[in-house]
C-alpha cells in the first residue's frame, strides 16, 4: 500500500479537507477546523488518511483521531460516504458496484 499519510477533517457526509500533509496540524489549525464545522452545523472528526485518494487499485485507510464537532452518525458511516465520493472521483463520475 502507498504509505502516503496526511491529516484530514472528515465531515459526516464524507467530504474532507486536508489540514496537514508534511507535518502535524497545529492546535490552532485544529481549533479553526472545529469552529468551522460547528459554525456550519456539521459534525466531523480529525482523522489520518493513509494511502492515495486517487488510487484505483487500493482503498485508503481512515483512522479517526477524535471528534471535532458533535456528530449525529457514527464515523464508519462517514467513512463509507468518503469512499463513495472517492470512487466517483477515481472513476471520473462512474461509481463502482
Amino acid at each position: 500500500m502507498n504509505k502516503e499519510r496526511k491529516w484530514i477533517v472528515l465531515g459526516e457526509d464524507g467530504r474532507h479537507v486536508t489540514i496537514g500533509r508534511n507535518s502535524d496540524p497545529t492546535v490552532e489549525e485544529i481549533e479553526i477546523a472545529s469552529k468551522a464545522l460547528r459554525d456550519t452545523g456539521m459534525g466531523g472528526w480529525l482523522a489520518i488518511q493513509e494511502g492515495s485518494y486517487f488510487s484505483a487499485h487500493q482503498v485508503p485507510h481512515i483512522f479517526i483521531v477524535r471528534e471535532l464537532s458533535p456528530t449525529a452518525i457514527p464515523s464508519d458511516i462517514a467513512i463509507q460516504q468518503f469512499e463513495k465520493a472517492r470512487q466517483i472521483a477515481v472513476n471520473f463520475g462512474a461509481p463502482q458496484p
